[in-house]
């Protein structure tokens, strides 16, 4: 059956709240709703104009289920761009069952995960990439993520990749017209301009792609690994993130032997924090599991914070790091050297490390000690840096989502093979190849070119009622 071609519903909430919502959609929604239920002032709902509200009673026959208030939309001027009911009623179990079942005997269908937002899609309410930043809305645990969300479902995203898409088409229709003047030998571009735009759009396609390793930490959370050797702080340093005793602290090395997660929102920007086994030789067998799991923990961060102590010089903390980078460190990874227990050190000794510990713009210094709360701003501060927290209020766009990350790559190799091509005078009709291409990879990302498999794939995600 064509999406929208029956009447479908479903609960947007789930039960337990106080007031719930059903939503009905399709060419029969406001008669199938009309046939149960009955006004307190007003007669038919088939007579109501669309953004009315009517307070009454549903009715099983001669039983009253509940009082609600039903909210009328006409097509195309709702969420699904049909015509649509919401019914807010009571959130009982047994009220929501009741009132879906008595809509299911009238001819309304269950709906199916995401298919409101699907019918949305395919009656153009919204593009493809705004129906899944619908999913990433609700999913939000944080403001940098919420934000990243929002601008997306705005259409954001959407514009920006429509006028990549706007300027291909120009390029390759000035393309396929030489090729209907071959013989000829006519060009309507002059190949410096061309080779110059195209350059322009590989590059930033290929920048929207790069920020994807960005958008997915913001939007699944950061994953940021404490490491260190025992007893320097690390679970100490935790507790103090999240203000409270999450992690065992003991003077007895080796207390930590599997990994502590727990997250914490800093700035907007959620933070996945894993607290590790200790980095040292240790013959007992569990120790040894756990810090082969901190070595797994840590190979998965986008963060790592290393701790060291300040009654080591600032040549030991600089050969510990460039043991750690060696063999611990992943590449892409920001590293963050936490300098702990600088309350047991001098003012000289901390000026030195802080003069003499080598840093670079991936990895940042922090001294400070785990017992003063006050310090802790600092460290919060570094992690918001490495985080890429300036880039995500700075960037126009942002993108959090693996389909469009690899649709996007495949443009930046689509018009970095057009490059080449006019670099190299390659003919005009394998050069429109690459650049129908790379047209045909945009338009999978905002749904102007899709298959029933990639709606699919996308709407089986989403909640029942969304």
């Amino acid at each position: 059956m064509h999406p929208g071609s029956n009447t479908i519903c479903a609960p947007v909430h789930q039960p337990g709240s106080a007031i719930t919502i059903i939503r009905v959609s399709g060419p029969d929604s406001i008669d199938i709703c009309d046939r149960i239920f009955i006004a307190r002032r007003r007669g038919r709902l088939t007579r109501e104009k669309g953004y009315t509200l009517v307070y009454g009673d549903i009715v099983n026959g001669e039983e009253v289920i509940d009082e609600v208030i039903i909210s009328i939309y006409r097509a195309p001027h709702s969420y699904t761009g049909e015509d649509m009911v919401e019914i807010a009623c009571h959130g009982s179990f047994y009220i929501q069952n009741t009132i879906t079942g008595i809509l299911a005997s009238q001819g309304a269908s269950p709906a199916s995960a995401g298919e409101f937002t699907r019918r949305a899609f395919m009656n153009g309410k919204l593009d493809l990439s705004q129906a899944e930043a619908i999913a990433d809305l609700i999913a939000a645990d944080s403001g940098a993520a919420h934000r990243i969300a929002i601008s997306q479902l705005k259409g954001g995203f959407s514009n920006e990749i429509a006028g990549l898409r706007s300027e291909l088409l120009n390029l390759v229709s000035l393309l396929e017209l030489e090729l209907d003047f071959g013989e000829e030998d006519v060009q309507f571009a002059d190949r410096n301009d061309l080779l110059s735009t195209v350059v322009r759009l590989r590059d930033y396609s290929g920048e929207l792609a790069a920020s994807f390793s960005i958008g997915n930490a913001v939007k699944r959370g950061i994953p940021t690994a404490i490491a260190g050797k025992p007893n320097v702080g690390k679970s100490t340093l935790l507790n103090g993130l999240l203000n409270e005793e999450r992690a065992i602290v003991s003077e007895i090395p080796g207390t930590t032997r599997d990994a502590i997660e727990d997250t914490l929102v800093i700035e907007g920007v959620l933070y996945r924090f894993i607290d590790t086994a200790g980095l040292r030789h240790t013959e007992d067998i569990v120790e040894r599991l756990g810090i082969g799991k901190t070595r797994e923990k840590i190979a998965l961060a986008t963060i790592v914070i290393l701790v060291t102590e300040a009654v080591q010089s600032a040549v030991e903390i600089n050969r510990e790091v460039r043991h750690f980078r060696r063999t611990m460190m992943p590449a892409s990874a920001s590293l963050i050297i936490v300098v702990n227990k600088a309350d047991l050190a001098g003012e000289d000794h901390l000026e030195t490390i802080k003069n003499e510990v080598i840093t670079s713009d991936s990895t940042s210094l922090v001294v400070m000690s785990a017992n003063r709360k006050d310090d802790y701003m600092v460290l919060k501060k570094a992690l918001a840096s490495a985080s890429g927290l300036d880039r995500i209020n700075e960037t126009r766009v942002m993108i959090t989502n693996a389909r469009h990350y690899e649709a996007l790559m495949k443009v930046s190799e689509a018009t970095g093979r057009v490059v080449k091509g006019l670099e190299t005078g390659l003919q005009s009709d394998l050069i429109a190849i690459d650049v129908r291409q790379a047209i045909h990879y945009l338009g999978e990302i905002t749904g102007a070119i899709t298959t029933d498999e990639i709606l699919g794939n996308i709407f089986r995600n989403f909640c029942i009622g969304k």
